[in-house]
């Protein structure tokens, strides 16, 4: 297995996309897969269309579905941080993805994304791990 990591600065942006990351890393590789992992307990990736207003959606749903001003148990950090630690429930910590010849066989408008509501945090890691097929 090969495996790195990536820094992605996520900055305020609720989704921060790593697909050229993932091509880079997938490259020369050959066939096999790719598991992109998120080790945080407050973000996921996910396979999105993006530059279409897909972010946008995504933001105003997780907004609709857990809004900031209820009271969560969780409740330290930033108001609402208690929904940032549901978010890994809904938006997987991690993702595996098919390798054809060294490049993430993706659909055509299907982008590789860290989803993260958390703002105290702006700066995740994302573990690569390439196993040959």
């Amino acid at each position: 297995m090969r495996s790195s990591e990536l820094r992605v600065e996520t900055g305020s942006a609720l989704v921060s996309e790593i697909t050229k990351q993932v091509a880079d890393f997938c490259g020369g590789q050959g066939d096999g897969l790719v598991n992109v992992f998120v080790p945080h307990a407050t973000a996921g990736v996910a396979l999105i269309e993006t530059g279409s207003g897909t972010e946008r959606d995504l933001a105003a749903t997780i907004d609709r579905l857990w809004p900031i001003e209820l009271r969560y148990v969780h409740a330290h950090g930033s108001p609402g941080h208690g929904r940032d630690h549901m978010l890994p429930a809904f938006v997987s910590p991690s993702i595996t993805l098919p390798v054809i010849d060294g490049r993430p066989a993706l659909g055509t408008w299907q982008s590789v994304v860290v989803v993260d509501t958390n703002i105290d945090n702006r700066v995740r890691r994302v573990r690569l791990s390439f196993i040959a097929g």
